[in-house]
């Protein structure tokens, strides 16, 4: 396994399940084709910590061991001057998916606090608001929840504020849910 550098955080996601897996993964590739946009996994960001308290496959066998998949419905579309939530699907609080997080946060060494708040991006550009308002509203998601039934451990730089950063991204560990 590649050494982490300082700047870098190792990130836990969870990922859909199919059918929404293969929409929101079309649909990202379809925006960064459009936007001349970095293309990624659809995820939901579940928790973060340094990657060097942590063993990624040993850490997220534990957080998750007993873990059923979860749904969590979707509260609308979104978006903001941040990079990494251009434009997002918004989930609403779930108390399973808090659970998760806190087991994630017990498991961790380093014992960081990581306030989730669910939501799965859909492109990383810098756009103007008016330009983002009117691709939100174009959008009509086909479901109203999401499963996810996988999670993955995922390096990444620090910062996410370029292209050059989210295809720096490299998935270490998954493991299924359930």
């Amino acid at each position: 396994m590649r050494e982490t550098s300082a700047n870098e955080i190792l990130t836990f996601w969870l990922i859909p399940a199919e059918p929404a897996r293969n929409y929101f993964q079309n649909l990202i590739h379809d925006l960064g084709a459009r936007f001349d946009a970095p293309v990624f996994e659809p995820h939901v960001t579940l928790y973060t910590t340094d990657p060097s308290s942590e063993d990624a496959r040993d850490f997220l066998e534990r957080a998750v061991a007993g873990t059923k998949g979860c749904r969590l419905n979707i509260a609308g579309i979104g978006h903001s001057q941040e990079f990494t939530k251009t434009l997002f699907v918004q989930f609403a609080p779930d108390p399973d998916v808090d659970a998760l997080n806190a087991k994630f946060c017990s498991a961790s060494r380093s014992q960081e606090d990581y306030e989730i708040n669910p939501h799965l991006s859909l492109i990383y550009k810098e756009l103007p608001a008016e330009e983002k308002a009117v691709i939100a509203a174009e959008l009509n998601i086909p479901f109203r929840e999401v499963t996810f039934d996988l999670v993955k451990a995922v390096v990444s730089p620090a910062e996410i504020k370029s292209r050059t950063a989210v295809e720096a991204w490299r998935v270490v560990a998954e493991t299924r849910l359930g």
